[in-house]
């Protein structure tokens, strides 16, 4: 086989691999645009045509769910805990990379070890703690545990080894103290940082299901993934309303990420500006 061919064949292979990814990826969202439009019964059929009971749907949706309050229940707890979470690691991140101690290494690293914990054992304690604290079906409950990410908390000392020292020892010549330089300093300049973390932490309060559903007792303090799941669950699932719950449920999340998508990438390839 001559180079050519070879070419050729890696190139077929390449796009191949590449538009198979694509379609596994944009798969599951056109199914959920079509099934909005079809009734419970063309979905279970397999229908993969745009249908007409997409107006039903919707209408059936806001008879169902008290789309408002779900929404804002959602918006509450997600932009609460990213705005924490971005705050509280970022200072973290901060202090690692900046301030040397004797002990600073092994206490990251026992930091990073608390990755490697799955939250399955971690949920009867958290339980019992917020019990003890009288935030049962409360949204504290959901966000005070996301708050110390070890993720983030990562992240953010990685990105700041990117951060130029000399604007900090200059700072200091200027008499700046060292939370007038994180403020006015840090902040500003990793600021495609933050809005890179800002995506991945809204994304995962948005979606965050599992311990919602532990804590979160009463209807009126539900999100919309528990209230989609519940449609889900009900004894003869309406699938249409789902994908509809599903699509509006999708929004938000699109509309941050497509308005950050640029400092976005800017933070995840670790840039400073």
């Amino acid at each position: 086989m001559n180079n050519g061919s070879a070419r050729v064949i890696s190139t077929i292979v390449t796009y191949g691999f590449v538009g198979l990814m694509a379609f596994l990826s944009i798969f599951p969202f056109v199914w959920m645009v079509l099934g909005a439009t079809n009734s419970s019964i063309d979905i279970i059929k397999g229908r993969m045509m745009p249908g007409t009971a997409l107006a039903t749907n919707i209408a059936t949706f806001f008879t169902q769910v008290n789309a408002p309050l779900v929404f804002w229940n959602s918006a509450k707890i997600a932009i609460l805990a990213t705005v924490l979470t971005l705050a509280v690691s970022s200072l973290a991140g901060y202090g690692f990379e900046m301030f040397r101690s004797r002990h600073r290494d092994r206490i990251y690293s026992a930091l990073l070890l608390t990755m490697m914990i799955p939250f399955a054992a971690l949920m009867i304690p958290l339980f019992i703690m917020m019990g003890k604290a009288g935030l049962i079906n409360t949204h504290l409950a959901v966000v005070l545990p996301s708050i110390g990410s070890a993720f983030v908390v990562f992240y953010f000392r990685q990105c700041t080894k990117a951060f130029p020292s000399e604007l900090r020892d200059a700072a200091k010549v200027d008499g700046l103290k060292e939370w007038q330089i994180f403020l006015y300093i840090y902040v500003p300049v990793m600021r495609s940082t933050y809005a890179a973390a800002f995506i991945i932490v809204f994304m995962t309060a948005w979606n965050n299901y599992l311990w919602p559903l532990i804590v979160l007792q009463s209807n009126e303090q539900k999100t919309i993934t528990l209230v989609i799941s519940s449609l889900a669950s009900a004894y003869y699932p309406d699938y249409g309303v789902v994908m509809v719950g599903t699509i509006l449920a999708t929004l938000p999340t699109l509309a941050v990420f497509f308005f950050m998508q640029r400092q976005f990438v800017q933070g995840m390839l670790g840039s400073v500006k």
